[in-house]
Parts: structure tokens; sequence; C-alpha cells
């Protein structure tokens, strides 16, 4: 006779079947899809452009060969600097405006939709995403502290600073009286969040004069009109050191899907692995927020889509976290190309786009799962 285990995950739920896909054709097309796209996206543009004489990718690429060797031989080597063929001004455009902005784009895009594939496995929760824990609301409250009262500090610092006291102000209301756990979590930082949010709207209802409030609304709605280059050394800095450390817990994200009982019997230590987890995830999502601003439905529609074309009977959170990431790259450096060049001379927040993309695609996602019994 034999016994039917009712605790056994289900074979079709993502991430758990025997065989998985690793993803990487999908991986390959994304990387080749975003490395056209970069070159694109600088191209792409109305200042200095015109219909008799536009900036072509061949310009662009052979504008980085240029200064690329330029530093080489600024280092001593014996290399012959080729011609430059942007003149003065348009290389200006292209790599103190375009360039930093189109980088920066893509790094907090896959930062984001990497934390988004880590909180929805640890927390066994599909509509988890990179703002979980208040942290977006905290970084809200550091850069408008900047912006209206005026402080003396850099808005990224003021923005991170903000970021890091919500995560600790969360893990400390959800400590309190119990025992921590990721239900808790997520209360508290819907909590904490809330409060900082009732803060940034108090302060700027009472201090904000004139046209500052453009500014402010900016931020909070995501942009990435004032990237510079240490913008992109902050989000790429950032996504290095941790995003790295997130990638390699792919298989124990796996291992979170059937359950802490299940993983704690394969030998993880659950409850620190989580707190680890959502601190890594916390602190990336603080350095990406500090450099763009709050950015929607990035961490939390790009996972599903990736899912989806990975197969979600045999996609391992290892793969699909790798293709979330370019997938979120390539989805956010386009939708900020729109909104700098659609709507010029307005600078549109990016943010207001992947809202307009993000909840059309994320409802279809529902309803597909919906007719498979998904949800």
């Amino acid at each position: 006779m034999t016994t039917t285990r009712r605790d056994a995950p289900a074979a079709t739920e993502p991430g758990l079947a025997p065989a998985r896909r690793s993803g990487a054709p999908w991986l390959l097309i994304g990387l080749v899809v975003l490395a056209v796209s970069l070159v694109l996206a600088l191209v792409v543009g109305p200042a200095s452009v015109t219909a008799a004489d536009p900036i072509t990718p061949g310009q662009v690429l052979g504008s980085a060969w240029h200064h690329l060797v330029t530093w080489l031989a600024e280092l001593g080597l014996p290399v012959t600097v080729p011609e430059n063929p942007l003149s003065p001004i348009r290389d200006a455009i292209i790599w103190e405006g375009r360039a930093p902005r189109a980088l920066t784009a893509v790094l907090v895009g896959a930062g984001l939709a990497l934390c988004g594939v880590v909180l929805q496995a640890v927390t066994r929760n599909p509509l988890a995403d990179p703002y979980l824990l208040g942290i977006s609301s905290g970084a809200s409250l550091g850069a408008v502290a900047v912006l209206v009262l005026g402080l003396a500090v850099p808005l990224t610092v003021a923005a991170f600073t903000g970021a890091v006291l919500a995560l600790l102000a969360t893990l400390a209301l959800a400590g309190v009286g119990g025992r921590l756990t990721a239900t808790r979590a997520v209360l508290a930082g819907v909590a904490v969040g809330q409060a900082c949010g009732a803060a940034v709207s108090f302060v700027i209802f009472s201090t904000t004069k004139g046209d500052s409030y453009r500014d402010i609304l900016g931020w909070l709605m995501g942009t990435f009109g004032a990237a510079q280059w240490s913008s992109v050394a902050i989000a790429g800095t950032a996504l290095i050191l941790f995003g790295g450390v997130l990638l390699g817990f792919g298989r124990t994200l796996d291992a979170f899907a059937f359950g802490d009982t299940a993983a704690t019997a394969l030998g993880i230590d659950v409850v620190r692995t989580r707190w680890l987890l959502l601190l890594l995830s916390a602190l990336l999502t603080g350095a990406l927020v500090s450099v763009s601003g709050a950015i929607g439905f990035v961490g939390l529609a790009v996972p599903h889509v990736v899912r989806l074309l990975l197969g979600p009977a045999r996609a391992g959170n290892a793969a699909v976290a790798r293709t979330s990431a370019v997938v979120g790259a390539i989805f956010l450096l386009w939708a900020d190309t729109v909104a700098r060049t659609v709507f010029a001379p307005l600078d549109v927040p990016v943010g207001v786009l992947t809202a307009l993309l993000g909840a059309p695609v994320f409802a279809i996602l529902l309803l597909r799962g919906r007719r498979r019994g998904e949800t």
C-alpha cells in the first residue's frame, strides 16, 4: 500500500519541478536586446539631432571607442587615439547627459526586478515588491527633507539614510512582543510606510512654496532627469555588492517555496536566511531609490512576466532572478527613453509610464492565472 504526502508541493508550482529550465536562451536573447537597446537609447533624443544630420549608432560606438582608447593612452599604453566622430557638443550630449541617465535606468531596473523575485520567494507572496518594508516611503521622507527643508546633505545620502531608518523601524516594530516572521514584517512595513508617507505629506503641505512642488513630485514619482555618473556609480556598486549575493541564493529561494518546515529539513537556517535576504533586498532597494525615486511595478510585474516566458512549471528561481534582472533593465531603459523623448520638451517622470504600462500587464497576468486556477 502506498501513501500520498499531503504536504508535498504541486508539480506545477514555480521552481519546484524536478526538470528545471536554466533560462539560458532567454537570458542570452535578453542580453543582446539590452546591448542594442542601450545604443539606441543613446541615439534617440530631441537635443542637437535633426532629420538631415542625425546621430547614428555607428557614431556612438565610434565615440565610445575613442574615449576608451584615450583612457588607455592616459594610462601610458602605446595606443593610437582615433578621431572622435562626434562634435564636442554632441559628445557632451551623449556622454554627460544620455549615457549616465540610460545606464542608471538599466541598473535600477535590474535591481528592482531582482529584489522583486527574492521578496516574492522569501515571503511566498506573489504581490510582494521591493517597497514592501516601507523603504520607499522612508527614502521619500529623506529626499523631501533635503528638497524642502534645505538640509545640507546630498539628496542620495538623505534618501538612502531614510530608507535604512525605515527598514530598522520596520524590523523593530515587527519584533515587538513576539517572534519575527515574514507576515509581521510585512504588516510593520505597511505601518512604517504609512507613517513616513504622512510625514512627507505634512512637510510638503506646510513648507512648500512656488514651483518647488514640481521638483518634489518628480522625485516622488521616479525620474532619472538628474542622473549623473555618480548615480551610475552608486547604483552599480549596490547592484554588484548586494545583487551579486542575492543571485547566489537562487537554490535557497527554491527551498523556501516548499515551506519553512521543508526548507529546514533541507539544512537551511530559515529565520537567519530569510532576514539576510530581506536585509540585502532592502539595502539594494534603498540605494536604487536614492538615485531614482520610487518607481513602481518593475519589481512587481517583471518577475511574473519572466516566469511566463520561462515556463512557470519548470523555471527555478535562480533562472528567474537572472532573466528578470535583464528584462527589468530593458523595460526601465525604454520606459525612460519614451519619457524623455515622446513628450519633449516635457520630461515625464518615468514612474508614471511604468505604472501605465505595468498595471495592464499585471492585470492580464492575474487573469491568466485565474483561468489556470492559480489565483
